[in-house]
């Protein structure tokens, strides 16, 4: 293998984080190193702005992600929400706390999807509670990656 073969294998290990941020709790996901498929990683309990931002960069630098997508709740009809601005408002401020690039994603109606895939999958409504966060970053996360990947 030549040095030119292994930097382009070791370019195309990139992993991306996806966040569902909420008034509570941020669900955290991350892409496998090809980009093709999420998987759900956490749920932040949030604290304080400092806080949840450090904790999501420490998450970013475990995955060696080298970018981060935050669902953004727009309602069914297309217009913004007052979740929507204070997601808007939280992206605007995660720039400034990590160095690798932020952007948004259209994340209407993930944890609804999440919820009625755990309920099919028969998971009680406790432990729902614990991942539903994480597993609505996954879907926002997978959605972001299919429609990136579409030629």
């Amino acid at each position: 293998m030549t040095h030119y073969t292994r930097a382009i294998r070791m370019e195309s290990r990139k992993r991306i984080l996806g966040l569902d941020v909420g008034d509570k709790r941020i669900g955290v996901a991350v892409s496998d190193e090809l980009g093709k498929i999420a998987l759900p990683v956490q749920t932040i309990q949030r604290t304080s702005a400092p806080k949840d931002f450090r904790v999501i960069s420490e998450i970013a630098d475990q995955y060696e992600a080298t970018s981060i997508v935050v669902g953004l709740p727009i309602r069914l009809d297309g217009t913004s929400s007052p979740q929507t601005e204070k997601v808007r408002e939280f992206i605007k401020q995660l720039k400034r706390h990590v160095p690798i690039p932020v952007v948004s994603w259209d994340e209407r109606l993930t944890t609804t999807t999440a919820e009625a895939s755990l309920i099919e999958a028969d998971v009680s409504r406790k432990a729902r509670r614990k991942i539903i966060d994480s597993v609505a970053a996954q879907i926002m996360l997978q959605h972001f990656l299919d429609c990136s990947s579409s030629p």
